[in-house]
């Protein structure tokens, strides 16, 4: 097959391996620089031309698309799908779960577990949004934010009012969330793909910090996890209508509660931890079921 790797560049790990696998399994592999590629949007033939060139017969697109370049590089994507180009996620899911709001209330609908979640626009709101949710103490999160950026915890009523006042002030859209304290800093990265769990791990925070995240000095170990948390991950992804997802789960006293569904996970952390292969097994499940014509949405949505 000829598959193409939508990156900003070659060298990160997650890239390198997807061109690896895909190369060991005989495949041709070629790396595009999202904001690189420029479209004709014609009715009768779609194209994508990259470095002077037009894009052409490609069986699959795999999407490493960046949160700082979700608008242009969804628009590239959804031209590969009205090319009848197979993606391993289709730009809907992507914009679905970049959208933090959107994503959380489509799991609530579901049914899915969540942490307490609160979202206002008026600072007018501030002590009955963090009554809301339980008081404090609170996490605050950007909703733009990634990779644990944007994150503030407040332990007191006075803080929860100081932090989301600033936060309102600068006109940033914000949510607010129950703190978990059972999960102890720590919480469970679910690779989802296709509909199965195929490898996990548990981010415990660096002392002092409660954000878990690996870029933020979390430290990542292996870990068993239960039937309900592996269905609650395979739910949550299938939600989402992402084939490859990272579903990170906080334990809770009530059941695993789904905090993020992620919808270009970072393979380093996951196939350092646990030894897997899981780059192979992204290029597995593509052999599989990249037909052409089979986006579901066909670059609608």
């Amino acid at each position: 097959m000829k598959i193409a790797v939508l990156s900003r560049n070659p060298r990160l790990y997650s890239t390198r391996r997807l061109v690896e696998a895909g190369q060991q399994r005989g495949h041709d592999m070629q790396v595009i620089d999202t904001l690189r590629a420029y479209m004709n949007i014609a009715s009768h033939k779609p194209q994508i031309h990259y470095r002077g060139q037009a894009l052409e017969g490609f069986d699959a697109v795999i999407p490493r698309i960046g949160a700082s370049v979700t608008f242009y590089g969804c628009a590239v994507l959804r031209q590969f799908e009205m090319m009848g180009v197979y993606p391993l996620n289709e730009s809907v899911a992507i914009s679905r779960s970049r959208d933090k709001l959107r994503a959380l209330q489509l799991l609530s609908r579901k049914g899915i577990g969540l942490p307490v979640t609160g979202f206002a626009h008026s600072p007018d709101d501030i002590p009955d949004l963090i009554q809301m949710v339980g008081g404090a103490p609170l996490v605050i999160k950007v909703l733009e934010g990634t990779q644990g950026m944007g994150v503030v915890l407040a332990e007191t009523h006075k803080a929860a009012e100081s932090v989301i006042e600033a936060f309102l002030g600068l006109k940033q859209d914000i949510m607010v969330q129950e703190y978990i304290q059972e999960a102890g800093g720590a919480d469970i990265r679910c690779f989802v793909v296709g509909d199965k769990v195929i490898a996990a791990m548990k981010r415990q925070a660096k002392a002092g910090e409660f954000r878990s995240n690996l870029h933020r000095g979390g430290s990542a170990s292996l870990i068993k996890i239960t039937p309900e948390e592996r269905m609650t991950a395979v739910r949550a992804a299938r939600v989402m209508g992402l084939n490859v997802a990272g579903v990170d789960i906080l334990r809770s006293n009530h059941g695993p509660l789904v905090m993020e569904v992620n919808s270009s996970p970072g393979l380093e952390g996951i196939e350092t931890t646990t030894g897997k292969d899981v780059a192979g097994m992204i290029i597995q499940y593509l052999e599989k079921n990249a037909e052409p014509g089979q986006t579901r949405t066909k670059g609608r949505g």
